[in-house]
Parts: structure tokens; C-alpha cells; sequence
């Protein structure tokens, strides 16, 4: 698909990868960014797009965000924790989320959709993780919602003349990251630069991805790839662990704290220890990632040190 003079919907376009891409889509493109705001800022909005408040639990919020005139619709729009307090919230809302903009897609006679997904639909896999890896076992009520959320996109994909992209995101990192690691170490290190807490042992090991390089791939594989449904992984091809992370950021801010751990060998519940997907199917329709795990999350370290 040419992305370009397109009128195009983002679900979740205030947050922190949809503000990214609507700043990238705006060139060339009418966007209209559609968000509830409990897990970005209208303001960081880019003011080329049109912004609509809502609830997508709301049918009529979808209707009148997707109209038939719509080419693409980019569903980032998610309750986004693992270890959340509300999973049969979580659950029910991501999914009928997602149920409601399909059939409003379906019935408005609009054909392409991009749907980002997760790793943890794989659980604790061996790594590198291919997309064709069975069975996919999740760990965490957000895996299991993004994997009954991909399911029906695949329905939708293969009953209703609609073509999906499913993009299954390692860690993006970058501005505006909130609710994660490196800006948890921040924020930690600003109030304390003498010790920090990590969760867990430290050792957990995963990929780490900067939101720059998400959006390159992202963009080539809906211009590339031309199936029906396309499913791909988004990641780098290293891993790095919560130690070096905690290491690149007190370098980053010039302290040197002792580290203080919680335990155990993962952050919380429902945390996959190790991760690292192999990205081979993207790479065979010729895109590479160019950075390295340890590059990401130190890019990412300056940016959110300038920001926050």
C-alpha cells in the first residue's frame, strides 16, 4: 500500500508510538487522530491532525471516527500494563476495542488495517522468536488480549476483504516513553542519585527498539508486503539487560548509584524474563535494523533527560 495522500485514522495517536507515526503521516496525508487520553496528551498531538476525544468502547465514537472515505486505519489504541490491577477490564475493553472498529470498518466498506500487537502473545518462548512459533502460550492478561485481538483481526483478514499488517513490538523506546524502565531509572535517579532500586534481579534480558526505527519498519511493510494479513515482528537483533540499562542511564546522567534489587528473576507478574524475536521475515523483504539494543536505549536515555 502507497501511504500517501490518504485519509487515515490513528487509534491511540496521542500516545506515545501514535504521536510518533502521526508526526510522520501528517506529511502527505489527512489524519485524524482519535484517543481517550489514558495513555498519551492531546498535546503532543501534531497540529496537522484533526483530533477527536473519545471512548472506543463507544460505538458511536467509531463510527463517527472511521466513515466511509477512510483508507487506513492504525489501531494502536490499548490498556497497555502487564501487571495491571483491573485484567478483566483490560481484557474486555481491548478487545471489544478492537471488535467494534473492525465491524465498523466492515460495514464503512474499509479494507486496510495495521493492528500493533505484542511480544508477549509468544509467553516464554525460545529466542529468536519467528512469527510462525507454536504454540503461542501467554504469560499475561495483555498477551492473552493481544492474541485474542490479533485472532480477530486474522478473521476479519480472511472473511471480510480486509488487509491487515500485525506488527509485534520488542521494547520501543524513545520521547514521550512513560511507564517503563528508562524513564522509571530517571525519575528514580533524579529524586536519589545514590541508589536505585530495580526490580527483580537485574537480569532479565530483552530487545529493545527505538521508536524511530519502529516507524521506519512499520512504513515499509505496509508499503511492501502485500498480502492479506501480515504479520511481523519489530525488534532489534541484541538483547541488553536491566543492569546495563540502569548502567547507560547513570552514565547518561553522570552519577554512579549502588544498586538495590527486589528479587526473583522477573519485575513482576506476568514479566517474560528473556525476549529477543528474530526479525528475518522483515529482513527477507529488505529491511534491517540499524541499531543495537545498547544503541536504543542510550538514544533514548538523552532524549527523555532533555524531556523530563
Amino acid at each position: 500500500m502507497n501511504v500517501s495522500d490518504k485519509r487515515i485514522v490513528v487509534t491511540g495517536g496521542a500516545g506515545f508510538i501514535g504521536s510518533h507515526l502521526v508526526e510522520r503521516l501528517v506529511d502527505g496525508n489527512d489524519v485524524l487522530v482519535v484517543d481517550d487520553e489514558s495513555n498519551g496528551r492531546s498535546d503532543w498531538v501534531h497540529e496537522s491532525a484533526d483530533y477527536l476525544g473519545g471512548d472506543l468502547t463507544d460505538p458511536d465514537v467509531v463510527a463517527e471516527a472511521i466513515t466511509p472515505d477512510v483508507d487506513l486505519v492504525v489501531h494502536l489504541a490499548a490498556s497497555k500494563l502487564v501487571d495491571t490491577d483491573t485484567p478483566r477490564r483490560q481484557f474486555e475493553d481491548n478487545s471489544e476495542i478492537t471488535f467494534n472498529i473492525l465491524e465498523r470498518m466492515d460495514d464503512a466498506g474499509v479494507e486496510k488495517l495495521v493492528f500493533t500487537s505484542s511480544s508477549t502473545v509468544y509467553g516464554e518462548a525460545p529466542r529468536p522468536t519467528p512469527e510462525d512459533y507454536a504454540p503461542l502460550e501467554p504469560i499475561s492478561v495483555y498477551g492473552a488480549t493481544k492474541l485474542a485481538e490479533e485472532s480477530l483481526v486474522s478473521t476479519y483478514a480472511h472473511s471480510h476483504d480486509l488487509q491487515s499488517w500485525v506488527f509485534r513490538f520488542a521494547n520501543i523506546v524513545g520521547p514521550r516513553l512513560r511507564g517503563a524502565v528508562i524513564p522509571d531509572f530517571v525519575e528514580k535517579l533524579r529524586e536519589d542519585p545514590s541508589s536505585l532500586t530495580i526490580l527483580g534481579d537485574g537480569r532479565q534480558e530483552k530487545s529493545y527498539m527505538h521508536v524511530s526505527e519502529c516507524l521506519d519498519a512499520m512504513l515499509f511493510a505496509v508499503e511492501h508486503a502485500e498480502k492479506d494479513h501480515n504479520v511481523f515482528n519489530l525488534g532489534t537483533r541484541t538483547t541488553t539487560s536491566v543492569d546495563r540499562i540502569a548502567s547507560i542511564v547513570a552514565d547518561e546522567m553522570g552519577v554512579d548509584p549502588d544498586y538495590e534489587y527486589t528479587g526473583g528473576d522477573r519485575g513482576w507478574t506476568g514479566d517474560v524474563p528473556r525476549m529477543r524475536l528474530s526479525v528475518d521475515k522483515l529482513s527477507a523483504l529488505g529491511w534491517e535494523p540499524s541499531q543495537s539494543s545498547d544503541d536504543a536505549v542510550r538514544q533514548s536515555a538523552r532524549e527523555l533527560l532533555d524531556e523530563l
